[in-house]
């Protein structure tokens, strides 16, 4: 099968394409490289993947690129995702978020590609999640608080319209915080990443507010799988991707220690950041149902794969 993979010189879009690969389908791999990295596609373009340069901003060049690949499924995760960038540059964060999934739909309508898998966010979307039931399933309320989370939403809405409007096939899955090998611990990481280079330095991690605020940590071989499945099913909007468990910062740092052999791993505390949730969960039902997936690599696993890919 041919695969386009946008963002696929990141975290996750790199994971992706060595999945592809490994199943044996040709891969072209779309990245500006600003926060992705060459290094991270080595092995696969030595195994053939294609890497094309662009800025998904670039609607031109992005059309000209998705018309000669001519994939049969195209997995969409360039993205801006830094939550502070987005509050200090919404229109930043828009033009990347918003601009450039347009520009990857009408590319793909161009092209007659028949399947589009979006990457978006569970974590921001639905906004704070104290005082409501979690895990939160795709029905509930959506209240972004950052204007990341309110760009990936109107990605989503993007997606939903063309299904409308053109006959594209789409899906749309709600990440959880991923966390993995490839995940940069200096630059717009996750906690886990940046806790764990923190920990391979002999350094503290630095805790934001009081350490009491949760996510759904879920690891990027679970996502990989679960944007595989959704690839080869027939499902519709959006789709949790997440385990439904809450973990905190505090929790999360102890665990790492202990993993570590680091007695000394204590927190620094700092002040609270904007546009931050302080309890989020996901429920991931309905991916069990309707792609047959759930995630199988449990917290304590997940940290020790990661702390040994650094």
């Amino acid at each position: 099968m041919r695969c386009l993979v946008t963002g696929g010189a990141g975290f996750i879009g790199s994971n992706l394409v060595d999945a592809l690969l490994a199943r044996g389908d040709a891969v072209t791999a779309v990245d500006d490289l600003s926060t992705g990295r060459r290094e991270n596609l080595d092995a696969a373009l030595a195994a053939g993947a294609e890497l094309v340069e662009l800025d998904i901003r670039d609607g031109a060049a992005l059309g000209a690129c998705v018309t000669a690949a001519r994939p049969e499924v195209v997995f969409h995760l360039a993205a801006q995702i830094d939550v502070r960038r987005s509050v200090a540059d919404p229109a930043f964060d828009a033009s990347i978020n918003v601009g450039g999934t347009a520009n990857l739909l009408e590319a793909v309508r161009a092209a007659g590609s028949p399947r589009v898998v979006f990457v978006s966010t569970g974590g921001a979307i639905y906004g704070e999640g104290e005082g409501q039931r979690l895990p939160l399933a795709e029905e509930a309320p959506l209240a972004p608080l950052s204007p990341y989370g309110q760009s990936k939403l109107c990605g989503e809405g993007y997606m939903s319209l063309y299904e409308r409007l053109y006959g594209l096939s789409t899906v749309s899955l709600r990440l959880g915080n991923v966390y993995g090998p490839r995940q940069d611990p200096l630059g717009e990481a996750g906690v886990i990443a940046i806790f764990c280079g923190r920990l391979r330095a002999g350094g503290r991690p630095t805790v934001y507010g009081d350490g009491r605020q949760t996510r759904d940590y879920i690891y990027v071989g679970d996502v990989v799988g679960a944007a595989l499945a959704a690839a080869g099913s027939e499902a519709s909007g959006p789709i949790n991707v997440g385990t439904g468990i809450e973990t905190d910062v505090l929790e999360l740092a102890a665990r790492l220690g202990e993993l570590g052999g680091a007695e000394g791993f204590e927190p620094e505390f700092a002040d609270a950041r904007p546009g931050e949730v302080q309890r989020i969960a996901i429920d991931p039902g309905r991916a069990e149902r309707e792609l047959g997936w759930r995630a199988t690599v449990g917290l304590d696993e997940g940290l020790r794969l990661t702390l040994d890919s650094l």
